[in-house]
């Protein structure tokens, strides 16, 4: 039985959703990371706010509504009748302040690691490890083939198999890797009461080699949302990564990869290349995925793995330093004359910024245009891409809507992103 910790219970009341009906939101993974940073600097912890002394100071601290606080920290007879209900289910709830929460997504996530984690099973395969598998729900059988076979090799070598228990490449591998003997790791998006009460699964729970986690709660409906926001958990959880199958630009398999391959620390990620894969598999290796390497011999896949991510890493370093030595060198005055473009050009941009209207785009907008394009080759925030072009988003916006009525970009929606148009 799991047994809550004072932190969990103070994190389950102020993040979880206790019952059907709500009266008042749970706060936000976002409003209670600032809530941690100020228990932090005070040095307290969660479980401080059960004492309503803190708790003004804690919601001015963090921006947050003192009303609200003290209602979500006043719904224990709710905590009593879900807790109760989870665990009739055998469905255990863990922290970010619990001993046994992964460490693993304290690393790669940091912030954005989920205050709450749900799960069916063995809490020690939270550990993690292994080889991530993911692909497209529609997966031909080539695909199929390939991915029994890499969820095989990885339970000889005694590796977990982690992915999204999704129909598709998911629940493919998942399966191969529990029917070969092996364990499994599976991050789920929806439902995670009805997945663990299903007779796929029951019997690899019961023996210790299945896990079922998810940040969401354990009735969670499907949405686009959640599907999309629970790839980073199921990266995070494993050493490397393959993708089976991912179509070009759409769906949850492209998307997730591309997120951990911008991480400025991903994990190595694989992509299988042969005559039959879709064009995103292929165009994944411009993002900086591995192709998958020939598996002469299971014993070793991990090293394998190690190998060639380490090898592909040379061969970039390599590169950008040939590109590097190759470059001509730039006397001082070459140097101090290109550093006052610069700053005429940033001075351009401020009184731009400044002058231009809504209605009115300025004529520096075909100039910026190719650099715009340049960093939309995947789907990007309009934040990200003020930051990294290093201009206001007011004046992003005035370019970006132009871009999209001239069809040169395309906006995408939940949440608003921009990517290039193909062709």
């Amino acid at each position: 039985m799991n047994i809550l910790t004072e932190d969990t219970k103070a994190t389950i009341l102020l993040c979880g959703i206790l019952g059907k009906k709500r009266t008042i939101n749970p706060l936000t993974q976002t409003e209670y990371t600032r809530l941690v940073h100020w228990l932090i600097n005070a040095q307290l912890r969660p479980s401080s706010l059960l004492n309503p002394e803190y708790i003004k100071d804690a919601a001015s601290g963090a921006g947050l509504d003192e009303k609200r606080i003290n209602s979500l920290l006043n719904r224990g007879t709710q905590l009593g009748f879900a807790v109760e209900n989870w665990q009739r289910n055998s469905i255990w709830v863990i922290s970010r302040s619990d001993k046994d929460y992964p460490a693993r997504y304290k690393q790669h996530l940091k912030d954005k690691a989920p205050p709450l984690l749900f799960g069916v099973g063995d809490l020690s395969l939270l550990r993690g490890g292994g080889l991530a598998i993911v692909g497209s729900r529609n997966v031909d059988e080539i695909g199929e083939s390939f991915t029994k076979d890499a969820a095989r090799n990885c339970v000889e070598c005694k590796m977990p198999v982690v992915s999204g228990g999704a129909r598709g490449v998911d629940q493919v591998s998942m399966e191969a890797a529990l029917d070969a003997g092996g364990s499994s790791i599976g991050i789920v998006a929806d439902n995670l009461l009805k997945k663990s009460i299903g007779k796929k699964f029951r019997k690899a729970i019961s023996r210790n080699r299945l896990l079922l986690i998810s940040p969401y709660h354990p009735e969670a409906r499907f949405t686009v949302g959640t599907a999309m926001g629970r790839n980073k958990f199921i990266y995070a959880m494993a050493d490397f990564a393959l993708i089976v199958s991912a179509e070009y630009k759409k769906g949850g398999t492209w998307a997730g990869a591309t997120e951990e391959l911008r991480r400025d620390i991903s994990i190595p990620v694989f992509t299988r290349i042969d005559k039959s894969v879709p064009k995103g598999n292929k165009k994944l290796l411009d993002h900086g995925a591995i192709k998958w390497p020939a598996i002469p011999s299971a014993h070793n896949l991990n090293l394998i793995l190690r190998q060639a991510a380490n090898s592909f890493m040379e061969k970039q370093k390599q590169n950008n330093m040939t590109l590097f030595n190759q470059a001509p060198q730039m006397s001082d005055q070459k140097i101090n004359k290109n550093l006052s473009e610069k700053k005429t050009v940033a001075d351009k941009l401020k009184i731009e910024n400044r002058q231009e209207s809504n209605s009115s785009p300025s004529p520096i907008y075909e100039a910026v245009l190719p650099l715009i394009l340049h960093n939309l080759d995947s789907p990007l925030e309009p934040d990200n891409l003020a930051k990294k072009l290093e201009v206001q988003k007011g004046q992003l916006n005035i370019w970006l809507k132009k871009a999209v009525i001239e069809g040169k970009i395309k906006k995408l929606i939940q949440p608003v992103r921009y990517t290039r148009e193909e062709g």
